[in-house]
């Protein structure tokens, strides 16, 4: 599978237990190197099963999308006109362009807005992959999770076209 073989569709609030799903186990799936075992296990809300709950509470601000191959949802972001708040693939499907292309569609929908530039807080896992996609590190800061710990993210920046 690649990235031609998925369709990218607004994501419905049926989704939402199904990218808390994909979000669990793509933090789940992250070694301890950047972020400590605490650290990871705070950024999922302490869960080891979905509740999209807190989901269903961003979609009330945030655009979601979804990737799609066979009926089955492997992806997903999350953004506000000229933010990347949230990119997620699930484990299995990572290494095959997904992540590229919701990326993608999200520049894409920002330029239809008239944005120039976007932005994001990228984990410190994800800053390379954006890097290639050519985005630019500004700096790293402090960035709190919806349960209040504080983790260091990079805050990065890209100029559309």
């Amino acid at each position: 599978m690649n990235a031609h073989d998925i369709f990218l569709r607004p994501a419905e609030e049926k989704d939402a237990w199904v990218l808390s799903a994909i979000r669990i186990a793509a933090i789940k799936a992250l070694p301890a190197t950047f972020y400590t075992r605490q650290e990871l296990l705070a950024w999922r809300n302490y869960r080891t099963k979905p509740d999209g709950s807190n989901i269903l509470k961003s979609m009330k601000s945030e655009t979601f999308w979804v990737a799609v191959e066979n009926d089955n949802i492997v992806g997903f972001t999350s953004y506000i006109i000229d933010e990347l708040i949230a990119l997620y693939v699930h484990p299995r499907y990572q290494g095959r362009g997904i992540g590229k292309a919701l990326v993608e569609h999200f520049c894409h929908q920002a330029t239809q807005q008239g944005v120039d530039k976007v932005i994001t807080s990228a984990s410190l896992y994800a800053e390379g992959f954006y890097l290639r996609l050519g985005f630019t590190a500004i700096q790293k800061v402090p960035h709190q999770l919806k349960n209040g710990v504080i983790v260091t993210v990079m805050k990065m920046s890209k100029q559309l076209t």
